[in-house]
C-alpha cells in the first residue's frame, strides 16, 4: 500500500490544493478521519506526545514511540500519512535512520525540522533553531536515505519567531535547494506573512493550531492563495479532551449518564463500527 499511497500523495499534495490534513495520534482517531471522509492525515508528534505519554509537546516522545504509533495508524488508515518527525531525533546520521525507519513503518511523506534538539510545539514560545547550513545537511541526509522516491520530504521551519521573518523565508528557499519536496514555514502571524509564505513557487503547508499563533482562513482562501496543504494537527485531540470534560464532569456530577449519554457519548454500536467488529466476527468464522 505505501507505494501507491505515495504516487497519490504527490499528486495531491501540489500548489492550489489546500488538501485538510486531519492530525491523528492513534489509530481510532485515523479511523474516525477516514470515515469522516478525509483523504489524508497528519501523524502528529504533539499528539502522541499529549495521549501516549500525558505530557507537553517538548521532544520527548522517542523515535521507537513514535514508529510504533506510525504502524498501527497505518494499518488502520487507507489513505496517504505525512508523519511529524520533529527534528529527525538528532545529527544527520539520526536523520538518516529516521527516514529509513519511518519509510518502513508506511509513511507517505515524512517532515523534518530545524529545531534544536528536544524541540518543542512550534506555537510554543521560548523555541531555538539550529544553523541553517546544519539543516540543509540533515534534509540532504533525509533524501539519501529515502529508498522510494515517491516519499516525500517536507522541511519546516520554526525560524519567525527567534531570526524573523525574512530569514524563515531564506531558510524555505535553501531547504528547497537541499532537496525538500515541501516547504513549510511554521507559525506565520498575520495575512500578510500567509501570502508571502503561499507565493513560494513549490508546495507549501501552514498549520492551523485553534489557541495558536497562525489565524484561520476558509480552506477556499487558502486555495487561492496557493497552499497544498492545511494542517489541522490538533483539532481531534482538543475535541476528544473536551468530550471527555463534559462526560465526565456530568458523571461526576450527578453519579450516572443517564438521557445525557444520547447527546455526549457516541453508541455502543457505533464505537463497534468504527473499529470493524463485524469484520473482526466474519474473520472468527471463517477461520474456526
Amino acid at each position: 500500500m505505501p507505494s501507491s499511497t505515495r504516487r497519490q500523495f504527490r499528486a495531491a499534495l501540489k500548489p492550489g490544493a489546500a488538501l485538510i490534513l486531519p492530525g491523528v495520534a492513534n489509530a481510532l482517531a485515523a479511523r474516525v478521519v477516514a470515515d469522516s471522509g478525509f483523504a489524508a492525515a497528519y501523524v502528529t508528534g504533539a499528539g502522541i506526545a499529549n495521549t501516549y505519554l500525558g505530557i507537553p509537546d517538548n521532544g520527548l516522545v522517542t523515535l521507537t514511540e513514535l514508529t510504533d504509533h506510525v504502524t498501527t495508524i497505518r494499518d488502520a488508515f487507507p489513505g496517504p500519512l505525512m508523519v511529524d518527525a520533529d527534528t529527525g531525533f538528532g545529527n544527520a546520521l539520526n536523520m538518516r535512520r529516521t527516514v529509513q525507519v519511518l519509510e518502513r513503518a508506511g509513511a507517505d511523506a515524512i517532515q523534518i525540522e530545524d529545531q534544536v534538539f528536544p524541540k518543542r510545539c512550534g506555537h510554543f514560545e521560548g523555541k531555538q533553531v539550529i544553523p541553517s547550513a546544519e539543516m540543509v545537511s540533515k534534509i540532504k541526509a533525509a533524501v539519501d536515505a529515502r529508498t522510494d522516491p515517491d516519499l516525500m520530504i517536507v522541511a519546516r521551519t520554526d525560524a519567525i519567531a527567534v531570526e524573523g521573518f525574512e530569514a524563515a523565508m531564506d531558510r524555505a528557499h535553501a531547504f528547497k535547494e537541499a532537496g525538500a519536496d515541501v516547504g513549510f514555514v511554521e507559525a506565520p502571524l498575520n495575512a500578510e506573512q500567509i501570502k508571502k509564505i503561499a507565493a513560494l513557487p513549490w508546495p507549501q503547508l501552514i498549520n492551523i493550531v485553534i489557541g495558536g499563533k497562525t489565524p484561520e482562513f476558509p480552506n477556499d482562501d487558502l486555495k487561492t492563495l496557493g497552499f497544498a496543504g492545511v494542517l489541522y494537527a490538533n483539532t481531534a485531540l482538543q475535541a476528544a479532551v473536551l468530550g471527555m470534560q463534559r462526560a465526565l464532569g456530568h458523571l461526576k456530577q450527578h453519579g450516572l449518564m443517564g438521557n445525557a449519554a444520547a447527546e455526549m457519548l457516541t453508541t455502543f454500536s457505533e464505537r463497534q463500527r468504527l473499529v470493524d467488529f463485524a469484520g473482526f466476527q466474519a474473520m472468527e468464522r471463517k477461520y474456526k
